[in-house]
């Protein structure tokens, strides 16, 4: 890990006539902008290269790496340590990469150079990331669905897209779309391409493969056997051999000449999500399905030889490393990312540890051998891994989730030891109370943040809805301010707010909290109320005719009684406390149109402009009310 600065460069010609800037117009004025960590192999290979001796006369002649800072320099790359895996699992988290509008990453996939990294997420969207930066290079619309399979040709010369709509699209490098054509009806969910890439073969949800020729486009054959959908295809990277995984638990092997299923392998009790041939010797064959488990399978005794478990939900995804046959990289529907060492069980505590198949008498009867995790990241992705891919060297590996990050993994620097301490390895929170926490700002910082903005939110939404505090003296009239308060709204006295003129009754006294007592009800007896019935009987004798009674077909109420809805009069002719008296009409205001007058006047009028709360609004804030932006 080495870093490199961020550099900007100010266009010359500050001051007078732009000289001193150069031919391109700039004066070599340098502004840093931080650094960037960088990933350089570079001294890596070249210390390698320069020691190395042929394999007869011992591979290697320089100083070798010991458990020690200062042993940096000596570091090589994972093709000079063919024979120490584990000096080459990734747990060191690097870097992670996401775009600014952000999509789950489906496909992860190295160009063939190693160069940069191709990431295909589920809006169509193909981003090329930088492969030592780690920074954004480009994006493109490449489907107009979620694009599902990616493969590039053995020649590095075309690379094949599948997608969501079963659409097949081939690209040049340079990302220009050359065909597209329609392979199935029903979603692609993986493509593997032949060694001689003059074929390349589909997984479909309508439980079929396909293997189309690559030149015409066309499909030759469809490989029908599977009772569910076909999750995943594979093909062997030397020989004429097609492994497939379906929803049906079966994993099948196909001849692509004749179409024959050879076999069916049977292992996995739930759905099979991938099927991997080993990439250097070709004689294993991973599977790893629904029900947490990863199964190795030699093609030469067509039975499984490693049962890898430690995965508490489903094994979504895995790689093989491209110089190391017996390491494997498995990532779960958890987000965990676990590497395992096939030849060491790395049993837990108080377990006997399994015998291997091939250290049997009889290996094909033999006991299947159980592998636990040589490392484990179970908090690498906060959700599950779709994706994984080594670049090409074998030294970093790239995971794409569905928590719409990238995430790029090394192996730790000689000595090191703080990265088992990270939030990666032990969570967040105890990376937090550690301080081991690593990256620029972490996640639960933002969303406490987020959280503090929705709840201002909130609270000013509901500051919205809530009524006024302050009521008026006069009911009716918004504005006025209540009697003994300590501003006007005509500019009186503090305390003794003037009176409005020419009011219909008298105020009342100070002490009744501004309460205005009604007049009583002319001709109304509170002691003796009137009898609905015998009113009733008089009008239907008049000829008026009787109003329809409350509600849907609802009984007249009983004599004595009121209608439903109406509130019976007060007995001592003062309204209950909480109930608004009638608004007071001021001169010049057309009470019969408050009251609902013709719709002829009521269009004419116009509204008056809303008073200022101001004042009511500093009334609040003394009180403790309001007092914080929104």
């Amino acid at each position: 890990m080495s870093y490199v600065p961020r550099r900007d460069f100010d266009k010359g010609g500050r001051g007078g006539g732009g000289g001193g800037g150069g031919d391109d117009g700039y004066d070599g004025f340098v502004k840093a902008k931080g650094r960037r960590p960088v990933t350089d192999y570079g001294a890596t290979i070249t210390h390698w290269m320069r020691h190395r001796r042929p394999k007869y006369r011992g591979s290697y002649a320089g100083e070798l790496e010991r458990p020690s800072p200062s042993f940096l320099v000596d570091m090589i790359p994972p093709g000079a340590r063919t024979t120490s895996a584990g000096d080459s699992i990734p747990g060191r988290w690097v870097h992670q990469s996401l775009n600014k509008v952000k999509h789950p990453v489906n496909v992860v996939r190295w160009t063939p150079e190693g160069r940069r990294l191709l990431t295909a997420s589920s809006s169509g969207e193909f981003t090329l990331w930088n492969g030592t930066a780690f920074n954004f290079e480009t994006i493109m619309q490449a489907h107009d669905s979620a694009i599902r399979a990616l493969e590039y040709s053995h020649s590095d010369d075309w690379l094949i897209s599948a997608d969501h709509d079963g659409i097949i699209k081939y690209w040049q490098p340079n990302f220009n779309n050359v065909e597209s054509i329609r392979g199935h009806h029903d979603p692609i969910r993986d493509l593997a391409i032949s060694p001689t890439d003059l074929k390349f073969v589909t997984a479909s949800d309508d439980s079929t493969l396909k293997v189309f020729d690559f030149a015409g486009g066309v499909a030759e054959m469809t490989l029908t056997g599977h009772g569910w959908d076909a999750k995943t295809c594979d093909w062997h990277p030397t020989k004429g051999l097609i492994a497939s995984g379906s929803k049906d638990h079966l994993i099948k092997l196909w001849d692509p000449r004749s179409g024959r299923c050879l076999t069916t392998l049977h292992g996995h009790k739930n759905t099979v999500t991938k099927v991997m041939f080993e990439r250097v010797n070709g004689m294993c064959l991973a599977t790893g399905g629904r029900d947490n488990t990863a199964r190795i399978f030699d093609l030469r005794m067509m039975r499984d030889i490693c049962l890898i478990r430690g995965h508490e939900k489903d094994v979504t995804t895995f790689t093989w490393h491209p110089v190391h046959a017996n390491l494997l990289s498995t990532g779960g529907g958890d987000g965990a990312l676990f590497h395992y060492l096939l030849d060491e069980p790395n049993e837990p505590e108080g377990q006997v540890a399994a015998k291997a198949v091939y250290d049997n008498p009889d290996p094909e009867s033999a006991p299947l051998q159980t592998i636990y995790p040589a490392h484990r990241l179970p908090f690498a992705h906060d959700m599950a891994i779709w994706s994984l891919d080594w670049h090409p060297l074998g030294h970093i590996l790239a995971s794409g989730s569905n928590d719409r990050l990238t995430r790029f993994w090394t192996r730790a620097r000689p000595g090191d030891t703080t990265y088992l301490k990270d939030q990666y390895h032990i969570g967040e929170t105890a990376a937090m109370a550690n301080n081991t926490f690593v990256g620029s700002k972490n996640r639960r910082q933002r969303q406490e943040e987020e959280a503090q903005e929705a709840e201002d939110e909130m609270d000013g939404l509901e500051d919205q809805k809530m009524p006024m505090k302050s009521a008026s003296a006069f009911p009716g009239i918004p504005g006025l301010p209540l009697l003994g308060s300590s501003a006007s709204a005509s500019g009186g006295i503090a305390g003794n707010p003037p009176l409005p003129p020419n009011l219909p009754f008298p105020m009342p006294p100070p002490g009744l909290n501004g309460q205005i007592p009604p007049p009583p009800l002319p001709g109304f007896d509170p002691s003796n109320p009137p009898d609905m019935a015998k009113i009733a009987e008089m009008m239907q004798r008049a000829g008026i005719p009787i109003p329809p009674p409350p509600g849907n077909g609802m009984a007249p109420p009983p004599p004595g009684l009121l209608p439903p809805g109406l509130i019976p009069p007060p007995p001592t002719g003062q309204l209950p406390v909480g109930f608004v008296p009638p608004p007071i009409p001021l001169p010049g205001m057309d009470f019969g149109a408050l009251a609902g007058g013709d719709a002829a006047s009521n269009a004419a009028r116009r509204r008056a402009p809303l008073p200022s709360q101001e004042e009511s609004l500093k009334m609040e804030q003394r009180k403790g009310h309001y007092t914080r932006a929104h």
